[in-house]
């Protein structure tokens, strides 16, 4: 009788062991895959990049800011959903290169004002073919347009979900 339990113990943890081991392997991670993606698309983005001397968080900044000019610090952290303790050495780094000026806002000093210069400005037209050309790189592989959008709608879905966390 000890025995048969010592038995069925030992397949119960063999079994429950086995099915941890399957639930930590790398391929069966979502976020691998996401992560992957993400730092091979940015290496797509970099030789575009370079040409304009930007750095891919500082190419989301200008997004951002490309939209909306005049954008405070933790605005501009809540679009990229970044903390404000990140955002805040990029935005240095970016004014000191002149892209960008910050200034305490008039009406509550603890609030920072993040405005485009004119060599801001001037960066959007040039990195008016980015998004195509990484577009085009994308689809000469074997994904389609179809499939690349339904891609970016479902990873804007859980984004939105994760935000609300």
């Amino acid at each position: 009788m000890r025995h048969l339990i010592v038995s069925r113990s030992f397949r119960y943890f063999y079994h429950k062991k086995a099915m941890v081991s399957e639930k930590l392997k790398l391929q069966n991670q979502l976020c691998f895959p996401v992560y992957a993606a993400s730092r091979l698309i940015i290496r797509e983005y970099q030789p575009f990049l370079d040409k304009i001397g930007l750095t891919y968080p500082q190419y989301l900044v200008l997004l951002v800011l490309w939209e909306t000019d005049g954008m405070t610090v933790n605005d501009i952290s809540q679009r990229l959903i970044l903390n404000t303790n990140t955002v805040t050495p990029l935005l240095q780094r970016m004014e000191a290169t002149g892209i960008i000026v910050r200034q305490r806002s008039g009406e509550d000093e603890r609030r920072v004002l993040v405005n485009l210069t004119e060599k801001g400005k001037g960066l959007q037209l040039a990195a008016a073919e980015i998004p195509e050309k990484l577009s085009e790189s994308l689809l000469a592989s074997d994904l389609s347009v179809e499939e690349l959008m339904a891609l970016k709608q479902t990873l804007h879905r859980v984004i939105a979900f994760l935000s609300k966390k």
